[in-house]
């Protein structure tokens, strides 16, 4: 029975967030490795049928590996510095072949799909030049996306596909960053998603220098955070790279960029494991995802509970009642209840609840905590009671106690106190049962 409950929210799910994307873009970045890959078939499928779910999108694949085997191929030497390839002119033939060969074969596998993508020179760009007396050569900076022609071809129900290649006003081709230039992508056009699909795109304390702060999944990744945190991750990891480490390299590298998109309007932006199978389906179609997410403080916000929300509550609260945490709650309970209660909305949908009531002795409650089990590990739940605890204040509570069986442990380190039965109010001690044997934790203030 609770295979066919787990199953049934997934497809609530992927419902929802069908509807709430209809029409929305999404800009994807394909890591190089991934091109070179043999899930990117697969990859690609997933992309296909995002998009013939309602999602607009774009492709911005990456190429460094397939330029290294052609500049090799033909005795070009190059070096990198700072991200950016330098080598002579002589090389950008060999470039711009590579670049448009990636770009080429994805839009035969998407042709594949029965879906028409498009290639297009929407990219102007110009030299970087000499920095610092370093002369990048074919190395390129975008100057100017033309925006008005891409949103024609996503209108039409084509794909526009960026090759890593901008032309200045004279044709002169360049060489530029892939990953920056989807970044410039999703803010130009205000995509609501950026994907960035990287090799062992985990972002884990052993690796990198986190905050104590985090919320860290099961496997040790971040789901979520907010551009505050990724700031904070930024600036621990800043001089900590070695020369051999280019792994953690590139995803500092991502890091930044994501965090210049989301502070210029991209609402959320999505690092994933490109080794992993249907991992962008995943990541759109449910409420947590599978990789990490990066995003505005507008993600997600408790607000109070309404008529319609109560079937998701209680199908929220089945499993903490079947447990033994929860006391059960029906349809009318819940509805008597209303203005007691808030909710932690995302997208639509409901994954955490918990209610207070406040008495006339200046004592308040918080009961019918419950927290969906994928976000446990993002702190929704803390927020939540902190939420509910000012919330007591503002209507003059002098302290707010929870009965607990099973989660002293949790409230304890939110810095609820033990207390005893008796200091409950009079009112809230009638329907209290010695049978369940409920202890008493209490904050003050």
């Amino acid at each position: 029975m609770r295979e066919i409950t787990e199953k049934a929210n997934e497809i609530r799910d992927v419902i929802n967030y069908i509807k709430v994307f209809k029409n929305a873009l999404a800009v994807i970045h394909i890591d190089d490795e991934i091109i070179g890959s043999p899930l990117l078939p697969s990859h690609i499928h997933d992309i296909s049928l995002i998009h013939e779910a309602g999602i607009k999108v774009i492709i911005i694949p990456g190429a460094r590996t397939q330029i290294n085997s052609a500049l090799e191929e033909q005795k070009i030497s190059w070096q990198i510095k700072n991200g950016f390839r330098i080598t002579s002119e002589c090389a950008m033939p060999e470039i711009k072949t590579a670049a448009f060969d990636v770009a080429n074969n994805i839009m035969n596998i998407l042709a594949g799909e029965h879906l028409t993508a498009v290639i297009g020179n929407w990219v102007k760009a110009r030299g970087k030049g000499i920095i610092d007396g370093t002369d990048f050569g074919c190395a390129g900076e975008i100057d100017k996306i033309k925006i008005e022609a891409i949103k024609q071809t996503l209108d039409n129900g084509f794909i526009p596909i960026f090759p890593c290649i901008g032309w200045n006003d004279l044709g002169k081709p360049y060489n530029i960053s892939s990953a920056e230039l989807a970044a410039q992508i999703a803010i130009l056009l205000k995509a609501e998603k950026l994907f960035f699909i990287l090799p062992n795109a985990k972002i884990t304390k052993e690796e990198f220098s986190l905050p104590n702060e985090i919320a860290l999944s099961q496997d040790g990744n971040i789901p979520a955070m907010n551009v505050e945190m990724l700031s904070k991750i930024l600036k621990l990891n800043s001089n900590s790279i070695s020369e051999k480490d280019s792994h953690k390299e590139k995803l500092l590298a991502i890091f930044a960029l994501a965090k210049n998109a989301c502070e210029n309007g991209v609402a959320r932006i999505h690092i994933l494991n490109g080794n992993t199978e249907g991992i962008l389906p995943c990541e759109i179609f449910s409420a947590i995802g599978s990789g990490t997410m990066i995003f505005n403080d507008g993600y997600g916000d408790f607000r109070p509970m309404r008529g319609e929300d109560i079937p998701s509550v209680l199908s929220l609260m089945n499993p903490f009642i079947k447990s033994g945490i929860l006391l059960p709650r029906n349809f009318q309970m819940l509805k008597s209840q209303l203005y007691n209660y808030i909710v932690y909305n995302v997208d639509g949908g409901i994954h955490a609840c918990a209610a207070l009531k406040k008495y006339d002795d200046d004592q308040a409650e918080i009961y019918s905590v419950a927290v969906d089990e994928s976000y446990g590990n993002m702190g929704v739940g803390p927020k939540m009671i902190n939420f509910l605890l000012e919330k007591a204040k503002s209507l003059g509570a002098k302290s707010v106690f929870i009965l607990t069986t099973q989660t002293a442990d949790w409230f304890e380190k939110l810095g609820f106190v033990a207390d005893e039965i008796d200091s409950i109010p009079k009112e809230r001690k009638e329907i209290w049962s010695e049978e369940r044997g409920s202890k008493v934790f209490r904050i003050s203030f």
